[in-house]
């Protein structure tokens, strides 16, 4: 099953069945109605639909729902999820790579071509989106967002909930504070203070 919102579930939705590891039961999201179809998998109804699709045996959901917006409906799904008896798995597209002794907690989400180095923690509920580098010995907290094409050098920490904007590049060893904000394309060469926010384009510290 994929629990979607507002009709963000198809590029997860190709990712799972790229994987060949699971059978995806339908889609259950709030904002599409019941009866349809999203690439050819039914749509099961709203967050009303979650018990029943229980009762019929299904363990395992992924959440399709992104929260560059705003990361708390991310983690209002997981909770949903996680409330109706469902445990979310870590998924990592077959062009992706991640090394063996990275440890990604459940509902970690590798998109394709991208790269998780050696002895990274990924944590719960993070996405490293397409062409992203976390090199090794990274740690990425819970629900933080790597965005398409961010590279992060060798021991970067990034604290819950924070988002990594496209095309950032941070420097060696630097942490970035919990709910932390780093716009599109911008160079972060020292910490971030949590909840901080880098422009986009910008070079931190100026």
């Amino acid at each position: 099953m994929v629990y979607g919102g507002g009709g963000h579930g198809k590029s997860l939705i190709d990712l799972l069945r790229s994987l060949g590891s699971y059978r995806i039961v339908g889609v259950v999201d709030d904002g599409l109605e019941k009866g349809g179809m999203v690439m050819e998998v039914p749509l099961l109804g709203g967050v009303e639909a979650l018990a029943e699709v229980r009762s019929l045996g299904v363990r395992l959901a992924a959440n399709a729902v992104g929260g560059v917006g705003d990361v708390n409906v991310r983690i209002q799904v997981f909770q949903r999820l996680a409330g109706a008896g469902f445990a979310c798995p870590s998924l990592i597209h077959p062009q992706a790579f991640v090394e063996p002794s990275a440890r990604l907690a459940g509902g970690a989400q590798v998109f394709p071509r991208a790269y998780v180095g050696s002895q990274s923690e990924v944590g719960f509920g993070v996405i490293v989106n397409t062409a992203a580098v976390v090199s090794h010995d990274c740690l990425l907290e819970d629900y933080a967002i790597i965005s398409p094409g961010a590279i992060l050098a060798g021991g970067v920490r990034v604290g819950e909930g924070a988002l990594v904007g496209m095309g950032v590049t941070v420097n060696l060893g630097v942490a970035i504070g919990a709910g932390a904000r780093l716009g599109n394309g911008s160079t972060v060469k020292s910490d971030v203070s949590p909840m901080g926010i880098v422009r986009a384009g910008a070079i931190w510290p100026d």
